[in-house]
């Protein structure tokens, strides 16, 4: 008999909007369509339903014990790192028995490149498709934003990376939260470099607050600006690339074959202003719907660990 392969659980960062929520149960239900034979669940470390522990209890109680966990992430930032392994742990705690691997978040493939080239070229209504047409378009790519250094160098990686070969004149990065510079500073900067014509990717897979914060912040400056050009695109979405992707990052798991950037890990290296996190122990993220919660006496750590 065959051992059957281990359920994949996709994790998410959770957002109090509701249309962006429904879409990342949507991808994931989406997932399990597209790989019947695969037990597939889905959950959050915060603010939306369901959290990650009733995801991991769901496929329990169909029998499931083995199971690859990838993040639902651009970046790796704090929940990657942290609270994402430190639930696992906790959820090992709970269910006795069950083993699992960890994927790497999705970082700037290739193939989401391409999406995010895709949704430059939209917002040009399709005319932004070779150099020629794209070499007075400036690109402001808006990242989360995050307090680790290393998750948002991973937004300026994605730009460069999105800037290299087609022809745009430049790709400049922002953040939308806890990261300078802000969307309004991001333009400016874009405008000192000499742009004329400004398009704002969103460096985010679904819809929810922070994209809507970032076309909201984009429209206001651009009326107060209105000699420059600014366009809004979409976010990367449930596109064919992205359920691919987390399938790549899946196989990775099952197969130990995971190469984790722990080069600048705020937690492994002593970055200029950061050496206080070195070694932090990382805590489970408590989740307002998590009802087993009240099982863990909190004196257990799930330390941060990168699979190797």
């Amino acid at each position: 008999m065959t051992t059957p392969p281990p359920a994949l659980i996709v994790a998410g960062h959770g957002t109090r909007d509701d249309a962006g929520a429904e879409a990342f149960r949507d991808f994931v239900r989406e997932l399990g369509r597209r790989h019947p034979d695969l037990p597939v669940a889905g959950g959050f470390i915060e603010l939306s339903p369901p959290p990650l522990g009733d995801a991991v209890t769901e496929l329990v109680e169909r029998g499931v014990h083995r199971f690859a966990a990838v993040p639902l992430m651009l970046v790796s930032a704090g929940h990657a790192k942290g609270d994402i392994p430190a639930a696992l742990a906790r959820e090992k705690e709970r269910h006795p028995g069950i083993t699992y691997t960890y994927g790497r978040p999705l970082g700037p493939h290739p193939s989401l490149l391409n999406v995010l080239e895709r949704r430059l070229d939209e917002a040009f209504g399709g005319t932004a498709r070779t150099p020629e047409d794209r070499a007075d378009v400036t690109v402001l790519l808006v990242g989360r934003g995050s307090t680790d250094p290393d998750a948002n160098a991973e937004v300026h990686k994605a730009a460069r990376l999105l800037w290299e070969g087609r022809g745009y004149a430049g790709v400049e990065t922002a953040f939308v939260s806890l990261a300078a510079p802000d969307v309004p500073s991001g333009l400016d900067r874009c405008v000192k470099l000499g742009a004329k014509r400004i398009v704002v990717l969103p460096y985010f897979l679904f819809t929810g607050i922070l994209p809507d914060r970032v076309q909201q912040q984009t429209e206001g400056w651009a009326a107060a600006h209105p000699e420059v050009e600014v366009r809004s695109a979409e976010v990367i979405g449930p596109e064919p690339e992205l359920l691919d992707l987390v399938m790549e990052r899946y196989e990775e798991a099952v197969k130990g074959d995971l190469r984790m950037n722990c080069d600048s890990c705020v937690y492994r290296i002593a970055l200029p202003g950061f050496e206080d996190k070195v070694g932090l122990p990382q805590q489970p993220h408590f989740h307002p719907d998590d009802d087993g919660h009240h099982h863990h006496h909190g004196h257990h750590h799930g330390t941060h660990s990168h699979a190797h």
